[in-house]
């Protein structure tokens, strides 16, 4: 079973930074797309940025020119470093990983940003 765990959540001021972290086990395939989705309170989940095992991205309008994913296929792990972070930016992040033809997601991770 895939399993995907993240980390680098928190609390920061607007403006700052964060780099979340996603690794993926349990599989000896590398994901296909590895990415991440966000949820605020009262909203939809949604996508955030996603990436290809060859290197195609796709970003949210919001957070273009803000955030950058990245990805270390040997490790199966893909990244988020988020910069210019704003109180809008405040939501729970899950990362996402589609394996062969299965999607797998974290269980989230709370980032919080302060004015």
């Amino acid at each position: 079973q895939v399993q995907l765990v993240e980390s680098g959540g928190g609390f920061v001021q607007a403006g700052k930074s964060l780099r979340l972290s996603c690794a993926a086990s349990g599989t000896v395939f590398s994901p296909d797309t590895m990415g991440w989705y966000r949820q605020a309170p009262g909203n939809r989940r949604g996508l955030v940025a996603t990436m290809t095992s060859g290197g195609t991205t796709n970003y949210a309008d919001s957070v273009k020119d803000r955030f950058t994913i990245s990805r270390d296929n040997a490790k199966k792990t893909v990244y988020l470093q988020m910069n210019s972070l704003k109180p809008e930016d405040t939501a729970v992040y899950y990362c996402y990983a589609k394996v062969l033809w299965n999607d797998y997601w974290g269980q989230g991770t709370q980032v919080t940003v302060s004015s």
